[in-house]
C-alpha cells in the first residue's frame, strides 16, 4: 500500500479508536474499543462458567459494531482479500489489539455467511436492533463512515447502505450529515 494509504489507514484507526468528541471538545474511547474489552473475554467451552468479566451485552455490541462497518465495507458488492485484511487491520489496530486478529477474521467470517444468508436489509435490522442508545448510534454511523473512508471516501452504495441504518437508528438526515461531516473533519478530508 502507498504512504498515502498507509497515512490514511492510520488516521482511521486513531479516529476510530479516539472515539465521538463528547460536548466538553474532548474525545473519550470508542464504543468499538470498549466493547472489545469484553468481546476478547467471550468463554469458549468449559470456560463458559469460570467468571470472566465477560459482558454479553457488550459483546452483542462489538460484534454490531463491527458488523455495520462490514456492510459499509460489502456495500459495492465485493470484498476481495485485501479489502479483508485492510478491514481486520483496522478493527483490530482500532481496538488497541485487545481482540486478537484471528478472532476478528472469524467474525468476518462469521458476518460474511450472515450476509450471504439474510441479505443486508435483515442484517442492517439485526444490527439495528442490538445498538438501542442515541450515543452509540450515532459512533456506529461515524465507525462506518470512517471505515468507508479506507476505501477512497464515501461512495453511493455505501452511503445507502449508512442511511439505511441510519432510518432504522431513527435518525434524522441531519445526524446523519454530522457523523459524515465528523469523519471528514477527523481524516483531514
Amino acid at each position: 500500500m502507498a504512504a498515502d494509504g498507509e497515512s490514511l489507514l492510520a488516521r482511521v484507526v486513531s479516529s476510530i479508536a479516539q472515539g465521538e468528541p463528547s460536548q466538553n471538545g474532548k474525545n473519550q474511547k470508542s464504543i468499538l474499543s470498549q466493547a472489545a474489552a469484553s468481546y476478547a473475554r467471550k468463554p469458549s467451552g468449559a470456560e463458559a462458567t469460570i467468571p470472566t468479566g465477560f459482558d454479553p451485552r457488550a459483546a452483542s455490541l462489538f460484534e454490531a459494531v463491527v458488523e455495520a462497518a462490514f456492510l459499509v465495507a460489502n456495500a459495492d458488492g465485493e470484498f476481495d482479500e485485501a479489502e479483508r485484511e485492510t478491514f481486520v487491520k483496522v478493527v483490530h489496530e482500532s481496538c488497541a489489539n485487545t481482540v486478537q486478529a484471528q478472532d476478528v477474521h472469524a467474525l468476518v467470517s462469521d458476518l460474511a455467511d450472515l450476509l450471504d444468508e439474510d441479505g443486508v436489509d435483515r442484517r442492517v435490522q439485526m444490527v439495528s436492533s442490538v445498538v438501542q442508545a442515541p450515543e452509540h448510534k450515532l459512533e456506529v454511523l461515524r465507525i462506518a463512515a470512517l471505515m468507508a473512508w479506507v476505501s477512497g471516501g464515501v461512495d453511493a452504495t455505501e452511503r445507502t447502505v449508512i442511511e439505511k441504518l441510519a432510518g432504522h437508528f431513527g435518525l434524522s438526515d441531519d445526524e446523519v450529515e454530522s457523523t459524515f461531516e465528523q469523519a471528514r473533519t477527523a481524516l483531514g478530508e
